[in-house]
C-alpha cells in the first residue's frame, strides 16, 4: 500500500520525504476517510490469492473484510522500535524518517490510524528481529499454513 501512497504523492508533486509522504497520506485520510488507501488498493487486486502489504489502520482492514470476507488473513510483522528505525535508516529511502524524533512521530501517526488494533487482531504474528533469510523462512512457514 505504501507504493500506492508514494505513486499518488509523486503524481501530485509531493516531496519524497517522510513528512511529505506521511503528511500526504494523513491528509488524504482526513479528506477521504481513514480507509482511502485500502479502497484504492482494492482496485489493483487482479487475482486470488493476493498479498496486500502495509495495512496501517483498522478501517483499512474493515474495507478488505467487506470486499473479501473470511478470506482475509492478517499477518502482523513485529520488530522492535530500534530495529525498525535502524532498518529504515539503512534503506536510505528519501521517505524514511531522518532522525529518531521523526521516527517516533511516524509511529504515533500510524498508531493514531488504528495500526495497533490491526496488529492485536492479526491471525498470525511474525517476529522480525533477525536476519532476512530467517524472516523469509518464517514467512514461508506461515504462508504454507494458510
Amino acid at each position: 500500500m505504501g507504493d500506492i501512497v508514494r505513486k499518488e504523492a509523486s503524481s501530485r508533486g509531493i516531496d519524497n520525504h517522510d513528512q511529505g509522504i506521511g503528511g500526504f497520506a494523513h491528509s488524504e485520510r482526513q479528506i477521504h476517510g481513514n480507509d482511502i488507501w485500502a479502497r484504492r488498493a482494492i482496485a489493483l487486486v487482479k487475482s486470488d490469492p493476493t498479498i496486500i502489504d502495509g495495512c496501517r489502520g483498522f478501517s483499512e482492514l474493515e474495507v478488505f473484510e467487506r470486499e473479501f470476507g473470511d478470506q482475509v488473513m492478517v499477518i502482523a510483522i513485529h520488530a522492535s522500535r530500534r530495529t525498525r528505525y535502524n532498518r529504515l535508516k539503512a534503506r536510505d529511502r528519501n521517505d524514511a524518517p531522518s532522525n529518531w524524533e521523526e521516527f517516533v512521530e511516524r509511529d504515533h501517526r500510524e498508531l493514531g490510524w488504528g495500526l495497533g488494533k490491526v496488529i492485536a487482531l492479526a491471525d498470525h504474528m511474525l517476529v522480525n528481529e533477525g536476519p532476512l533469510e530467517r524472516f523469509r523462512e518464517n514467512a514461508r512457514m506461515i504462508l504454507a499454513k494458510i
